[in-house]
């Protein structure tokens, strides 16, 4: 078997890098822990396969040569593609054990889904499901991607998502509305309010969450034109979760949906800083696969579509 011929191990590829990040054969072999004849028969080994020197020895340390300079990066994508291929592979296997496959934000996936998820499942067999639950930009990215077939999301019409934009089947499962809210004080009043003379301490959406995009795009609107200037943002996150946290613990006011803090009103531990006003109406909203999916997938589909 000549060397172009003679099987490839794999192990020879980490070996190189190693040996191009160290340029010392000792080191290199300890960092691979193997003992350094057999790392240099395997360097050799590879060299046989490729069929030209890759390293220098004459240099101290040791060189790529003009051959391995053109070969290292090669070799990097092909292990990062290998990486990913693993990656891949091993979501498949997962996508194709679950029966359905939802991404739904991180409020959501607390509030909405698990309520819905039990009224589909009173009309509907399905069988395994998987969820992930992320930000917004993840699950539209989970749905790009096609890793999952359903994204449960919040949406507004004034603010496009991606897959809005993408022409994802979409269908409104129910409403929600984005609530300024904030910690009272000893007399009830919030600590943090719209349209007081001192600009209150805001507790803002990231880029990545769904939220923001949706705040962002009121703000600029003729809506937002009375408020907007006078805002101060003292805390940023993607999670509706931790921006709750916040507010109950009096570090600013911030716009969450009633789902999360419908009991926090009622109970008075957050309190509407707008004085009834400033609220934002959103829908609910699932997204499916542009491709045919599953049949109990597309059941699922039906069964939202006529409801």
């Amino acid at each position: 078997m000549g060397p172009g011929n003679r099987p490839l191990d794999l192990e020879w590829l980490e070996d190189f890098l190693a040996l191009a990040e160290t340029g010392n054969f000792s080191r290199a072999a300890e960092a691979r822990s193997i003992a350094q004849p057999a790392f240099s028969r395997h360097i050799r080994a590879l060299e046989e396969w490729v069929g030209v020197d890759l390293f220098d020895r004459s240099a101290h340390p040791v060189a790529l040569t003009a051959a391995g300079k053109r070969f290292q990066p090669l070799l990097q994508d092909v292990l990062a593609d290998l990486q990913a291929a693993r990656v891949e592979a091993r979501d498949a296997h997962d996508l194709a054990a679950a029966s359905l496959s939802f991404a739904a934000t991180h409020v959501l996936s607390l509030t909405f889904f698990p309520r819905w998820l039990g009224s589909v499942e009173a009309r509907l067999s399905t069988g395994p499901i998987q969820t992930i639950s992320d930000s917004s930009h993840a699950c539209e990215d989970l749905m790009l991607q096609r890793r999952v077939q359903f994204v449960l999301c919040h949406g507004h019409a004034g603010a496009p998502g991606r897959l809005d934009e993408a022409q994802y089947p979409v269908q409104r499962l129910s409403e929600d509305v984005l609530v300024p809210v904030a910690a009272p004080d000893a007399g009830g009043a919030p600590r943090h309010a719209l349209g007081a003379a001192q600009a209150p301490s805001v507790l803002a959406y990231s880029e990545a969450s769904g939220l923001g995009r949706i705040m962002r795009s009121i703000q600029d609107s003729e809506f937002g034109k009375g408020f907007a200037p006078s805002l101060s943002v003292v805390f940023t996150a993607h999670h509706a979760a931790l921006l709750r946290t916040m507010a109950l613990d009096g570090r600013g006011l911030a716009w969450l949906p009633m789902s999360l803090v419908a009991d926090d009103l009622r109970t008075g531990a957050l309190v509407d800083a707008g004085a009834g006003g400033w609220r934002v109406p959103v829908d609910i909203r699932l997204y499916r696969q542009l491709a045919p999916m599953t049949p109990v997938a597309e059941a699922l589909w039906q069964l939202v579509s006529s409801a």
